[in-house]
């Protein structure tokens, strides 16, 4: 069916004056229960977590783009692509080092809460903190090692960053973790604030003390800094958590089902890792044909496009756990309705950022400098994945937390094997546009196989012009 500007402004209009409408029920909602919502209350934390989180996420989303802007003009494009490169390797291994801890909390606290089980969760929480600094420090180990055997197949200018920055890793996985907790408690700035305004700010700040102080920051120097910054945030957020847990849990024992706990994490990790992987493999795999330079403006471009995606991710931080709470307890009509909204919350906010960023990109990758003004069609060509993603909501979520996580780790394991083959055949042919193009087609693929998954096992439509065409079904 072919859509005018008629329709499309009709579809808005109804989404604006209707159930769905994506923003003004949101905070109509939230404003409604704001006042009276406490962190044990499931139904006025719900949208206020939802509120805080986009709020969070859109300052968030410009603190790090403005932390971005300022290490690309203080290092060069060729330090910055070098930084660029290892701290997207410390955010792959992060999300495996978490061993799924950081999702699966949103499964098992509110199950063990729920049931008075204080003893269950006391050993939740212990193993998935402990879990996470333990494989982080043996991942820094070994990828330590390894970057030292492979000094000779390695550009001499990455070793010493990649090898410093691994340090951090230990405690950006614990970060993740704790993530997990604070938002399967509804505690929205203990789950936001540290990763997407504390890090990053922390990182600025000491990047912009060594500048006064008559350095000039290089990718070994920020790379020094985001340890730091890592180890302090994740620290204080431990602290303010076991803080805040301590009247809840008592002098109870702590009793663990470790089977379980891996049973269910493990495919949560896989689909993590995997979406992780995809969201970076054209990164990594950028660095194996160009140098530095090209690096970081095809990262500057996928930093730029974070405008857009912090949309989908906040709707998904907020909502997985409401999900699970549905599904345990065999609402499906609820089920149905949430789905069908934040369908609508994650895709037409998503669709006005974008259209707006590609009106101003051109600027705003100027800011970066003079160089990386040449990576906008690299960002208008990973829209269209972004897109696609938000077309069908935080279905990944959907599926993970209604018991579906192996069918979800099928799905992105799939992905990752077409950006990988993609990544192959184009980028030799079409440089960082081809990168761009590989990306957008995966996730296309992503976003229609686990929209179909969905309908099948759930009985859920979660693509959100199927959405608007059932409506109209409905009414006619």
């Amino acid at each position: 069916m072919r859509l005018t500007a008629f329709t499309w402004t009709q579809n808005f209009r109804s989404l604006h004056a209707g159930e769905n409408a994506p923003l003004r029920e949101l905070i109509a909602t939230a404003r409604a229960k704001l006042g009276k919502a406490s962190d044990d209350d499931p139904d006025g934390g719900a949208p206020r977590m939802a509120l805080l989180t986009f709020g969070v996420r859109v300052g968030g989303a410009a603190l790090a783009y403005l932390s971005q802007i300022l290490l690309a003009r203080w290092m060069g494009a060729h330090d910055y692509g070098i930084y660029s490169l290892a701290w997207t390797w410390i955010i792959v291994l992060g999300i495996i080092a978490s061993a799924g801890f950081s999702s699966s909390a949103n499964r098992f606290i509110p199950e063990y809460d729920k049931a008075g089980d204080m003893a269950g969760l006391r050993g939740f929480l212990r193993m998935s903190q402990w879990t996470a600094l333990g494989i982080g420090a043996l991942i820094t180990a070994i990828g330590i090692a390894v970057i030292w055997i492979a000094q000779p197949w390695i550009e001499p200018y990455y070793v010493a960053p990649l090898m410093l920055i691994m340090v951090a890793l230990p405690f950006f996985s614990l970060g993740n973790t704790l993530d997990g907790v604070a938002r399967s408690y509804d505690w929205s700035g203990l789950a936001m604030l540290p990763t997407y305004i504390w890090r990053p700010l922390l990182i600025l700040l000491f990047a912009g003390m060594l500048l006064l102080a008559g350095f000039s920051p290089t990718a070994l120097h920020v790379a020094t800094a985001a340890v730091a910054a890592t180890w302090l945030v994740a620290l204080y957020q431990l602290y303010a958590i076991r803080k805040r847990l301590k009247p809840r849990l008592g002098q109870v024992p702590h009793r663990s089902h470790f089977k379980l706990w891996m049973a269910v994490s493990f495919p949560m990790l896989m689909v993590e890792g995997i979406l992780q992987l995809i969201t970076s493999a054209d990164v990594i795999m950028v660095s194996f044909w160009h140098d530095p330079h090209d690096v970081g403006i095809y990262f500057a471009a996928s930093k730029t496009l974070a405008l857009v995606h912090f949309v989908y991710f906040a709707v998904r931080s907020a909502s997985a756990h409401r999900y699970a709470a549905y599904v345990h307890g065999n609402d499906t009509a609820k089920l149905a309705a949430y789905v069908r909204q934040t369908s609508h919350w994650t895709f037409w906010p998503s669709l006005a950022v974008a259209l707006g960023l590609l009106l101003v990109a051109p600027l705003l990758l100027r800011l970066f400098g003079s160089d990386f003004a040449s990576g906008y069609p690299v960002l208008a060509v990973l829209i269209i994945g972004v897109l696609a993603r938000a077309s069908v909501g935080p279905v990944d979520a959907l599926l993970t937390m209604s018991g579906h996580q192996k069918s979800c780790a099928w799905i992105y394991a799939g992905t990752f094997v077409v950006n990988v083959v993609c990544n192959l055949i184009l980028i030799p042919r079409l440089g960082l546009v081809g990168a761009a193009l590989a990306t957008a087609l995966s996730i296309v693929f992503e976003a229609i196989c686990l929209s179909t998954v969905a309908r099948r096992r759930l009985g859920v439509s979660t693509f959100v012009f199927a959405l608007m065409l059932q409506k109209k079904g409905a009414a006619a």
